[in-house]
């Protein structure tokens, strides 16, 4: 049993983190249209950009030039996210330009990140997405300490570079001081489909990664996600893959969140 003291958000009822033990591997993208479309099957969905260092959500979602309204509510500072495709969204991003980087110690970026949980007004919450920064540092550490974690999700690619830094990223949830439950792995990139050939698979990556993974954690694969030239094209113009007609992408999205909905 954890003994941190526990920070309660009012009206959130499940929080589900995306993590991964390194960067690429697309954790983002799963992060950002898992929230989607669970908004898109009427749950109430906040997505919440953890990485302090590289906050991608905004550009991701085509809110970069989102200003969250900030006011005060007796004598707190609070802030209101900026909301798109029925998702309640906020991140540090928000605050900062475009090429600035953020030169803080650990210390400081874990203090920013619970504001921006603490601080938003978000309202009745069925589902509340968290895109954690690659590996297990203090932002991680002290979100799972400070917050009622419903379930961490492991996302990886099914090459074992990407396999074995997952495994690391899990090994902290399964901390007995911590001990967030792992809903299961997503593998994502399983594998390559020309948009000519739809019913072509093409493994560049490797076979049966993200399974083995969960087979080693005793816990279930959530989902395989494909790669396939919409997802990126979708990430670099702030749209969602369900704004586009690859019906591959979107029934693996629409499969995974079911199935993490019926885990919760």
């Amino acid at each position: 049993m954890s003994v941190f003291e526990k920070v309660t958000l009012e009206g959130v009822k499940n929080i589900i983190v995306v993590a991964s033990g390194k960067g690429g591997v697309g954790k983002s993208t799963v992060s950002a249209n898992l929230a989607i479309s669970l908004a898109r099957n009427g749950y109430k969905t906040a997505l919440v950009d953890a990485d302090i260092f590289g906050p991608s959500i905004p550009k991701m979602l085509g809110i970069e030039n989102a200003n969250p309204e900030v006011t005060h509510l007796g004598d707190k500072e609070v802030m209101f996210p900026v909301e798109k495709y029925g998702v309640k969204i906020m991140s540090i991003g928000f605050f900062i330009k475009k090429n600035q980087g953020l030169i803080w110690r650990g210390p400081m970026a874990a203090n920013a990140i619970m504001q921006l949980f603490e601080n938003t007004v978000w309202g009745d919450i069925d589902y509340m997405v968290v895109d954690f920064p690659p590996g297990t540092s203090d932002i991680q550490l002290t979100t799972v300490q400070k917050l009622q974690i419903t379930g961490a999700i492991i996302v990886t690619t099914p090459q074992e570079v990407a396999v074995n830094d997952a495994r690391k990223a899990a090994s902290m949830f399964n901390n007995p001081d911590l001990n967030v439950p792992i809903l299961g792995v997503v593998e994502n990139m399983t594998w390559f489909t020309p948009a000519t050939h739809p019913d072509e698979k093409y493994f560049i990556f490797g076979k049966n990664g993200g399974e083995v993974l969960s087979q080693e954690l005793r816990t279930k694969l959530l989902g395989q996600i494909p790669l396939v030239a919409e997802v990126s094209e979708c990430s670099d113009n702030g749209s969602s893959i369900f704004n586009t007609n690859n019906e591959l992408v979107i029934n693996a999205f629409e499969k995974l969140t079911n199935t993490i909905v019926d885990s919760i």
